[in-house]
């Protein structure tokens, strides 16, 4: 191997450490907001194209998946929260989850196994790494994370609510983090809870 092999096989190596490092301090800054419980859902959806710094659905990098899989998947284990991983929009933005959370909240299965050019590199590494991981159509997570502007939007409760974290950046890829919270009900007369808003 040249010189300029081992210093590029290097700074690829650098670069995997450093984005699973901010994957990690991500998901902690939005944990820190987002008052979850155990057994919540955190939908995240990845670009590992964006994260290395090229066009979204046009570079996907299992490796670049695998290095932010790492850092977003310690945290939920520590957290006690289950991960819901959205695939890309060859599936329908179907997402990746325990078998056990499809089961406590009824979800349909679907039959799918994702595939880096079909499914994206994020869901891959989900589904490889998950204890009993299951395909599923919809999905009402109580927090999410977007990595590579995948719009998951369409995965969390009714009322989103930005979070704003420092951690503006994994890799190369733009990130944007939600939290939500029960609707207001009652009208002009009604008493809220502090707690849940």
């Amino acid at each position: 191997m040249t010189q300029t092999g081992m210093a590029d096989r290097r700074m690829e190596e650098d670069f995997l450490q450093r984005v699973e490092q901010e994957a990690g301090q991500a998901l902690r800054e939005l944990l820190d907001q987002a008052k979850l419980s155990e057994g919540d859902i955190l939908a995240v959806g990845c670009s590992s194209s964006e994260v290395a710094g090229e066009r979204i659905g046009t570079f996907s990098s299992v490796e670049t998946a695998k290095a932010v899989f790492r850092g977003i998947y310690r945290v939920t284990q520590e957290s006690g929260l289950f991960l819901a991983a959205q695939c890309c929009e060859h599936l329908n933005r179907a997402l990746i989850v325990e078998r056990q959370a499809a089961v406590r909240d009824r979800l349909t299965v679907v039959n799918v196994v994702p595939k880096p050019k079909a499914g994206g590199s994020f869901a891959c590494m989900a589904y490889e790494s998950f204890r009993d991981p299951v395909a599923v159509e919809h999905i009402r997570a109580q927090a999410g994370m977007d990595i590579g502007d995948t719009l998951i939007g369409m995965h969390l409760q009714e009322v989103a609510v930005p979070v704003r974290i420092n951690q503006k950046q994994i890799g190369n890829a733009h990130v944007v983090c939600a939290r939500t919270r029960p609707k207001f009900v009652g009208g002009q007369r009604a008493v809220y809870d502090e707690r849940l808003l």
